[in-house]
């Protein structure tokens, strides 16, 4: 079965060669998909690392209720503002990698008639994904920090953000877990956005403009390309959180990726690669509808 997709009329091909706006044009709506993520998926995402780095077993159910009975509801949204410019940030960049290299590979030519093949779809995702690693993977160590602190005044470890960023800076350990989120980005953006590309040119060949999608068959997209994405990449991700929740000046769980995960099988068996598997593939639908739907409608506005 050929893996090429009809060609297809893509919102940024318009002026992709002539527009010198172009750039900035998808880092903005990449930025605006990014927040609606944040503001939708951060619930989920704090009730996940919760449930990935609890030293006990636990339920989603048993995280949500100490969470609300103990913090308030305002503690699913802890360390948010950190996300919110920084995944705005990453998704600005991983949006304008993948739009930058869709247009590589048709030459950066107007109204192009080549084929965009899937493999080329999922490399356009694949680049993306590697180029934010080096973005995601100090921003999410600050806030996955701030997510699983629960003591607060004089007792929190952390005062805030940038207090976490210098604590983090002045142990060396910002930039712990790169390994693991570069592996994630990679595989998982390559899968996101294959995934969502030819969901949308599927429709392109029924004669639909891009630009003509329905705002619900995006949100649809949207949420089955954020599953697709979190599928193939589900187990990265909870080393990752072990190694960027374990003791700063101290790596009890291991001092690599590789050494964290033999230590977690050796002591909880394959089952703890999917703690909070759960509320990820929730957030993974709710959160990536919105980035994309938003993502969509801020291209169309801006043109």
């Amino acid at each position: 079965m050929s893996d090429e997709i009809a060609p297809v009329q893509l919102i940024d091909e318009n002026q992709s060669g002539q527009d010198p706006n172009r750039v900035f044009k998808d880092l903005a709506a990449g930025t605006a998909g990014g927040m609606a993520q944040v503001l939708v998926g951060q619930p989920f995402d704090t009730t996940k690392v919760r449930l990935q780095t609890s030293s006990t077993p636990t339920s989603a159910i048993e995280v949500v209720q100490n969470l609300v009975k103990k913090e308030g509801l305002r503690g699913f949204y802890k360390g948010t503002l950190t996300p919110l410019i920084g995944v705005g940030a990453c998704m600005s960049c991983q949006f304008g990698v993948n739009e930058a290299m869709k247009r590589f590979f048709r030459g950066d030519k107007p109204n192009p008639n080549g084929l965009l093949t899937l493999p080329q779809y999922y490399a356009c995702g694949f680049v993306g994904g590697v180029a934010n690693s080096f973005l995601a993977a100090p921003i999410e160590h600050v806030r996955i920090r701030l997510q699983t602190q629960t003591a607060s005044g004089a007792a929190a470890e952390f005062n805030g953000p940038w207090d976490c960023i210098k604590k983090l800076v002045r142990a060396k350990a910002l930039m712990r877990g790169l390994s693991p989120t570069l592996l994630r980005e990679a595989q998982g953006c390559g899968a996101y956005f294959l995934t969502y590309e030819a969901l949308v040119a599927n429709q392109m060949k029924n004669g639909v403009a891009r630009t003509e999608i329905p705002g619900w068959k995006l949100c649809l997209y949207g949420g089955l390309s954020g599953i697709a994405l979190w599928l193939s990449v589900y187990p990265l991700d909870v080393v990752k959180s072990i190694m960027q929740t374990d003791k700063i000046d101290q790596q009890v769980h291991g001092k690599n990726m590789v050494r964290v995960a033999r230590n977690v099988y050796a002591k909880h068996g394959w089952q703890a690669f999917f703690k909070g598997f759960g509320p990820t593939m929730l957030r993974a639908a709710f959160a990536n509808a919105a980035t994309f739907a938003t993502f969509e409608m801020a291209m169309r506005v801006l043109g």
